[in-house]
């Protein structure tokens, strides 16, 4: 018998298609109803509710309670940061839906991960910072990501943005990490400081959130200033 975490009931909890699709729908960070999750997985809310209970028996989602209303979130980043890599090595190995729209190319340029910026600016935003110097990767960093360290360079950078990095560093959830890209297939910034940098840009009208889906849309002057901010090259 072998001991440890079991993962198989992970698996199985995530293995249902219409589970996986309301977990996708979560992905952008929101809290969703049993009604809004059914439409999404296109399913009815009776079969919904079926589901979202055994996401809940898993420890995959929470809910919570507003009046007569409640709202399904994903339980955690960690959730996030699995759904990510899945959608990855499903992208890797050929595993995609036939059905394509044409949203999916604005996916792939900018959308939000759980609560920041993924996709191909994501992306070059992480590289400008390790090529400016700003974050490092720790010797043991691997292909699935994980902690990485802000330079004093890097926190003078950021305090000049208004983030408040010692607010971020009290929070449960690690202050700077790194998240693997699925259709990338290479980091970008997460963590508070990630949520942080993506909260900016909607402050300073860069960029807004599309209503109902997960893409990140910058307006050109957005995201000119953007790139000008952090440093990310042309070709990026």
């Amino acid at each position: 018998m072998n001991d440890g975490p079991n993962i198989a009931r992970i698996a199985v909890a995530i293995g249902d298609r219409a589970r996986a699709d309301m977990l996708s729908a979560l992905l952008g960070g929101q809290a969703l109803t049993a009604t809004e999750l059914a439409t999404q997985a296109d399913i009815t809310k009776q079969t919904a509710s079926t589901h979202l209970s055994k996401l809940l028996d898993a420890g995959l989602v929470t809910v919570l309670t507003q009046g007569r209303h409640r709202y399904f979130q994903l339980a955690a980043p960690d959730v996030a940061r699995l759904l990510e890599n899945l959608t990855g090595v499903a992208e890797r190995t050929g595993a995609v839906r036939v059905r394509t729209g044409p949203r999916e190319p604005a996916l792939r340029r900018a959308r939000v991960c759980y609560d920041h910026l993924a996709g191909e600016l994501g992306v070059a935003l992480f590289d400008a910072l390790v090529r400016c110097k700003l974050i490092e990767l720790p010797a043991s960093h691997g292909t699935e990501g994980g902690l990485i360290e802000l330079t004093d360079k890097g926190r003078r950078f950021f305090d000049g943005l208004g983030i408040d990095l010692d607010a971020s560093g009290r929070s449960r959830r690690a202050p700077c990490r790194s998240c693997l890209d699925w259709s990338v297939r290479r980091h970008h910034l997460a963590g508070t400081l990630g949520a942080a940098v993506l909260d900016r840009c909607y402050e300073r009208k860069w960029a807004k959130r599309i209503n109902g889906t997960r893409i990140v849309r910058f307006s050109r002057a957005g995201e000119s200033n953007f790139r000008k901010t952090f440093g990310l090259r042309p070709a990026d």
